[in-house]
């Protein structure tokens, strides 16, 4: 596996990790400052969306989320926006949209918003790289 994959690898499960924790590991930190800024982008919004999805009291809180998953998302600047987003709640995954504005160095979220879509065929996992 190239070393970025599996730092990006290494990087979402680290993200997933720390949601509970509810607090930055300076490793997590320093990895996210090794991607590309437009991954690094990508990266924490999802951790955005993992956070906030669950708030909402409707699904379980999801275990992961994918912010390119059916059409890529637009980014402008310092913010991400998607209508091709999804996550996974409860084992099932769901078309979410979204909109997430970040700090500078992309590290920190200032604003996400979102809707939930329609829960995503298991017919179509294997289409958009969606998993158990």
């Amino acid at each position: 596996m190239p070393p970025a994959k599996s730092l990006l690898l290494i990087c979402a499960f680290a993200l997933t990790v720390t949601v509970s924790a509810g607090a930055a590991d300076p490793r997590l930190i320093a990895s996210l400052g090794k991607l590309d800024p437009q991954t690094r982008l990508e990266q924490v919004c999802d951790l955005a969306a993992v956070n906030h999805i669950g708030t909402n009291g409707k699904l379980p809180r999801p275990d992961r989320a994918k912010s390119n998953v059916i059409t890529p998302p637009r980014h402008h600047g310092d913010t991400i926006e998607g209508s091709g987003g999804a996550f996974r709640s409860g084992g099932k995954w769901y078309a979410f949209s979204f909109k997430c504005r970040t700090s500078p160095d992309h590290l920190n979220v200032l604003s996400f918003t979102y809707r939930i879509g329609a829960m995503i065929p298991k017919s179509k996992w294997p289409e958009y790289g969606l998993w158990d």
